[in-house]
């Protein structure tokens, strides 16, 4: 077939399956809160009202056969290597059993997603040459490695946004514990204050909190949520709170002290940014701004000496 008439139906049906995809999930979060409406307006028990709808059975089979593509590739792992791409997945926010599984069958199913067309589109067009396997190697290694892309995006989000509200969380937490509250009550009412506009880090602190409730230690639940975040200073936080609670510290005094830390190092940080301004717009200066300004300041000179020197 020609490649011509190969390439617009390859891209007609990417973007047919696209539609197609963004349609389902957007009728699915409207059925979802129609759900969700119906159970509030009924007087039902508590675990009916968050009881969370099961996936379809076609998500759910799309979903197996992933997992079972990233099982096979996970068995030939070391553990070294399972358990340090357990920690990005929950870095990034995904703490299930199966996410390892699921997102190496998603390298795979990216691979072959953007493998399978370069070999048809360029193998019929230009046969076994040197470029068409180039771009063969690169349309392959492009698939291969944008999930991995997509996680170290989510992470360094969720990162980032846990970085920036982690002080507000602590100023609470304070409060919290000096008007005689203990750490697990400050960190629920941490939950419940702060879940509307710093949802990242009141999940966390909810988990935390459920696991205390469970039973397990606080030294392994605040070691957990440090290495669960990723973020340096939730480290320092988790650690600054095991001391003060194996050697009788004052809680209130470590975390207003780790707090007023945060605040000066995100302001260092600002200042850094504000600092580096100056350099960064060299570039856009002098490549966009000032041939502009040059061809409007020299142009009608350059003009007129042009004129006068044809007149002469």
């Amino acid at each position: 077939m020609d490649p011509t008439v190969l390439l617009p139906i390859i891209v007609f049906v990417i973007i047919v399956a696209v539609v197609w995809w963004v349609l389902t999930w957007v009728s699915q979060r409207n059925s979802q809160a129609e759900d969700r409406l119906v159970r509030l307006s009924r007087s039902k028990s508590l675990s009916d009202i968050e009881l969370k709808k099961e996936p379809s059975k076609n998500l759910a089979g799309i979903k197996k056969t992933i997992e079972g593509l990233g099982a096979s590739i996970s068995q030939n792992q070391s553990d070294l290597e399972r358990n340090s791409l357990r920690v990005r997945l929950a870095n990034a926010g995904f703490r299930s059993e199966t996410a390892p599984a699921v997102y190496q069958g998603m390298r795979v199913a990216s691979l072959a997603v953007f493998l399978l067309p370069a070999v048809l589109i360029f193998l019929l067009h230009d046969g076994f040459t040197v470029s068409a396997m180039f771009w063969i190697v690169l349309c392959g290694a492009a698939g291969f490695y944008l999930p991995v892309i997509g996680l170290w995006f989510l992470r360094s989000q969720r990162q980032k946004e846990i970085f920036l509200t982690l002080p507000d969380a602590l100023d609470l937490m304070v409060v919290c514990v000096e008007s005689g509250l203990g750490l697990d009550a400050a960190m629920r009412k941490v939950t419940d204050e702060m879940k509307g506009h710093a949802r990242i880090i009141s999940e966390e602190f909810a988990l935390a909190n459920l696991q205390l409730q469970m039973g397990r230690p606080r030294r392994e639940v605040l070691h957990d949520l440090g290495v669960r975040t990723g973020v340096d200073d939730v480290r320092s936080l988790a650690a600054i709170l095991i001391q003060a609670d194996r050697f009788g510290a004052s809680i209130a005094q470590a975390l207003r002290v780790q707090s007023d830390s945060m605040r000066t190092r995100r302001r260092q940080i600002a200042e850094e940014k504000a600092a580096k301004t100056a350099v960064q717009l060299i570039f856009p200066l002098v490549l966009f701004i000032f041939p502009g300004i040059f061809v409007v300041l020299v142009g009608p000179a350059a003009i007129n000496i042009q004129r006068q020197l044809l007149n002469k």
